[in-house]
């Protein structure tokens, strides 16, 4: 995924098909500088980690 389509997910507080590592997630902050974005699996909304942007997919 590009970091300008993370941002934009991340800013559009609608639900967006995104996987990581093949699980679905939730996108909470992207850093435009670092190309890295915050995130956490739908079902563990209480464990967030930060993870190249490029490696998230958009379904």
């Amino acid at each position: 995924m590009e970091v300008i389509r993370a941002k934009q997910i991340a800013k559009s507080g609608k639900i967006v098909p995104v996987t990581y590592e093949g699980q679905q997630v939730m996108i909470q902050h992207v850093d435009e500088e670092r190309e890295m974005a915050r995130i956490y699996k739908k079902n563990r909304p209480e464990e967030e980690i930060e993870v190249p942007v490029r490696l998230l997919q958009e379904q």
